[in-house]
Parts: structure tokens; C-alpha cells; sequence
């Protein structure tokens, strides 16, 4: 898509409480659905399912599928949401200095 403010488009992939919480989490390290669901404490699986669909598809994080059985998906940040680091940074000292 291509937005003239491109805070407005940046806002609609990101613009959400748990899709921040995700990036934040993966910053970290991979992670699994249910490590995820885990640690994101209150949402629901298809809220985050639905997030990480979108992420995904903005190519923000990627999705590997393992062959075995049971299936194994894990969750990673792609270089593109590797580049949220420093947004994410400014927000959390923004958060300390002012809430």
C-alpha cells in the first residue's frame, strides 16, 4: 500500500496494542504460538493469530513451518521488523519519562 502520511500507514500495521507487545517479544528471541500466547498475557488466539497474519504479511515477522508431526511453527523478526528497534526504544523512554 502506499500512504501519503506515512505515519498513517505505519499506524495502520502497527497501530495496536498487542501487534507492539509481538515485536517486543520477538525482539528477543523466536518464539512459538504458544510462547507467545504465554507471555502476552490476555489476548486471545485469534487475536494473535490474526495479528501475526498481519505482521506477516507486511513483512514484518516470518512464519517457519517445521515437517514433523506435531507441527512446529515458530515466529521471527524479519530485518524489516528488526528496524522497529529503535521505535520501540523511543517509545518505552518515552513511556518512563512521561506515564
Amino acid at each position: 500500500m502506499n500512504y501519503k502520511c506515512k505515519v498513517e500507514g505505519a499506524l495502520k500495521i502497527l497501530g495496536n496494542k498487542w501487534t507492539f507487545l509481538i515485536i517486543k517479544e520477538l525482539m528477543k528471541e523466536t518464539k512459538r504460538f504458544k510462547e507467545l500466547h504465554y507471555v502476552l498475557t490476555g489476548v486471545s488466539p485469534k487475536t494473535l493469530t490474526e495479528r501475526l497474519r498481519t505482521l506477516e504479511g507486511a513483512g514484518i515477522i516470518e512464519r517457519k513451518v517445521y515437517p514433523v508431526i506435531p507441527p512446529k511453527v515458530e515466529y521471527s523478526l524479519t530485518e524489516k521488523g528488526r528496524d522497529l528497534k529503535p521505535v520501540i526504544d523511543n517509545l518505552k523512554e518515552w513511556g518512563e519519562k512521561y506515564l
